[in-house]
C-alpha cells in the first residue's frame, strides 16, 4: 500500500506549496479536527476512530487482530476501536453525523442509508482507492455493485456474503422421504405432509419485523423478479404491484394453513427462539440469512451436523429467476468518513480486514468474505458462495434497500400482514404512501 503514501506525499506537499504562496494558513486539514478523528494539528501520531457491531466472539478479536498487524506495519497510526451491538451504533452514528464528529472508519449494509450518507456529504469516494492495481477486481463483482452509488465506489465490503437461505433438519426429510423443493408447489406439500404429524414446517420470530420481510421478498422476487422493487423504489413502479400483491397473499395463506409457531409475532429473533424450535425437533425449516451457519455452529455444533440448505424455490408461472439470490454480498460494508483526517491511512486500514491471515480467520469462523474463487471446506458455505458467483442477480434486503423512514413502514406492514391485521392491499397502500412522501421530500 506504499503507493497510497506516495500519493498522500505528493498531494499534501503540493498542497503545502499552493497556501505558502496564497498564504492559506491551516486550510490542508480539511475542517477535521472534531473528536471523531482525533486529528493531530502538530503532525503527532495519526488516530483512526473505528466502529463496528461484530460483538460476538470470533469477530471482536479477528477485526482487533487485523488493526494491530496494521499498526505494527504503520507505528505512527493509532487506531482506536469501538465496539457495540447494533441499535446502540445506529443511535450513536446518528448523533455523530448530525454533529460532523464522524469515525473515520465506520459501516453500514448499502442500499438506502448508504446513500443517503453519500448524498449527505458524509463518505469519502473510495473508487481511486479501490481501483489503484485493479485491487477491486479481488471482490465479487455483486458486493462492489452493493458499495456503489452513481457510478462510484463508497464501501468496502468485508464481513460475509450474507444470503437469504431455507435451512432444514437433514434427519427430519430423511425420516419422510423428503428432496429439497425445487417448486413452490413441492415446497407446500412437504409442509403438509409434516403437519399431519404436528411439526411445524418453518419456525419464525418475528418481533424484530426483518425477519418476516424475509418471506415477504423470498415470494415477489420469485414472482415476479427484481425489476417490481426496483422501479418502486425509483418512483417508476408502485408497491401496489401485483407481484407484492400476491407475496402478502401468500403469506397470509401460509399463516392460515398453520405453516409458522404460534405466537411467533412475539418471538425474539435475537434470543433465538427460533432456533430454539429446530433444535428440539418441534419445526423442520426456518429461512433465515447465511449467518445462520455461524451461529448454530456456535450454539448448537451437534444440531449443525444435521442442517442442511436450499434456495427459496421456483413459484410457477412466475417471472422470477429461481437462482436469484436475496441478500449482502459483504455484509458490512464500511466507509470512510469524509471528515476524516487520514483517508489514506484509513483506507489500508481496511485492507487488513481481508489480508490473507483475516480471510483464514473469517473463513474458520463461518463467515465467507466476499472474494472471488473461494475455497471453504464447510459443504453448505460453499453451496452458498457458488450460488452467489453463478446468480444472474442479487436483490438486496428490502429494510436495506429502503431509505430508513420507509424501510420502517416496509418492516412494520410486513408484520402486520404475518398478524393478519391488514390486508396486503391496505399494506402496500400505505408502504407506498411513505415511498411517495420519502420521493417528494427528496425532490423538493
Amino acid at each position: 500500500m506504499s503507493k497510497f503514501k506516495k500519493m498522500a506525499a505528493l498531494f499534501l506537499a503540493a498542497v503545502m506549496l499552493t497556501c505558502s504562496l496564497a498564504a492559506c494558513g491551516n486550510s490542508t486539514s480539511t475542517g477535521s479536527t472534531s473528536a471523531g478523528t482525533n486529528a493531530s494539528a502538530g503532525g503527532g501520531e495519526k488516530t483512526l476512530e473505528f466502529w463496528h457491531i461484530q460483538t460476538t466472539e470470533p469477530w471482536p478479536t479477528i477485526i482487533q487482530a487485523s488493526a494491530d498487524r496494521f499498526m505494527a506495519a504503520n507505528p505512527d497510526v493509532k487506531v482506536n476501536i469501538t465496539v457495540m451491538a447494533n441499535d446502540a451504533f445506529k443511535q450513536k452514528l446518528s448523533v455523530a453525523m448530525s454533529s460532523g464528529q464522524m469515525p473515520d472508519i465506520f459501516l453500514s449494509w448499502g442500499g438506502g442509508p448508504m446513500n443517503e450518507y453519500v448524498d449527505a456529504g458524509n463518505l469519502t469516494d473510495l473508487t481511486g482507492y479501490m481501483e489503484q492495481d485493479n485491487y477491486k477486481d479481488k471482490f465479487l463483482d455483486a458486493a462492489i455493485a452493493q458499495a456503489s452509488y452513481n457510478g462510484k465506489i463508497y464501501g468496502f465490503p468485508t464481513e460475509n456474503v450474507s444470503t437469504c437461505t431455507v435451512f432444514y433438519n437433514k434427519e427430519i426429510f430423511e425420516q419422510y422421504g423428503f428432496t429439497e423443493p425445487k417448486t413452490l408447489s413441492d415446497l407446500e406439500a412437504i409442509c403438509d405432509a409434516l403437519l399431519e404429524d404436528g411439526i411445524k414446517p418453518f419456525s419464525l420470530a418475528n418481533k424484530t419485523q426483518w425477519t418476516g420481510s424475509m418471506y415477504f421478498m423470498n415470494f415477489a422476487t420469485r414472482q415476479g423478479g427484481t425489476a417490481p422493487f426496483a422501479d418502486a423504489l425509483s418512483g417508476k413502479g408502485s408497491f401496489e404491484n401485483e407481484v407484492f400483491e400476491y407475496a402478502g397473499t401468500k403469506i397470509q395463506e401460509w399463516v392460515d394453513k398453520g405453516y409458522f409457531n404460534d405466537g411467533f409475532n412475539g418471538a425474539d429473533e435475537d434470543s433465538g427462539q427460533s432456533r430454539q424450535l429446530l433444535y428440539t425437533g418441534d419445526a423442520a425449516m426456518t429461512i433465515m440469512g447465511s449467518w445462520f451457519v455461524s451461529t448454530v455452529r456456535g450454539e448448537n455444533p451437534d444440531f449443525y451436523e444435521k442442517v442442511g440448505a436450499f434456495n427459496f424455490p421456483e413459484v410457477e408461472g412466475g417471472s422470477g429467476n429461481p437462482k436469484t439470490i436475496i441478500g449482502t454480498i459483504g455484509d458490512n460494508i464500511y466507509h470512510i468518513a469524509s471528515t476524516s483526517a487520514y483517508p489514506d491511512e484509513a483506507f489500508e486500514m481496511l485492507t487488513y480486514l481481508l489480508d490473507d491471515q483475516a480471510v483464514s480467520d473469517r473463513i474458520d469462523g463461518g463467515k465467507i468474505p466476499p472474494l472471488k474463487g473461494m475455497e471453504l471446506s464447510d459443504p453448505i458455505l460453499q453451496k452458498i458462495f457458488d450460488d452467489v458467483e453463478s446468480a444472474p442477480d442479487v436483490q438486496l434486503w428490502y429494510d436495506q434497500s429502503l431509505p430508513p423512514e420507509v424501510s420502517e413502514v416496509h418492516k412494520s406492514t410486513s408484520q402486520e400482514i404475518f398478524g393478519k391485521t391488514m390486508t396486503p392491499a391496505q399494506a402496500n397502500e400505505k408502504l407506498q404512501q411513505a415511498m411517495d412522501e420519502y420521493l417528494t421530500k427528496k425532490g423538493g
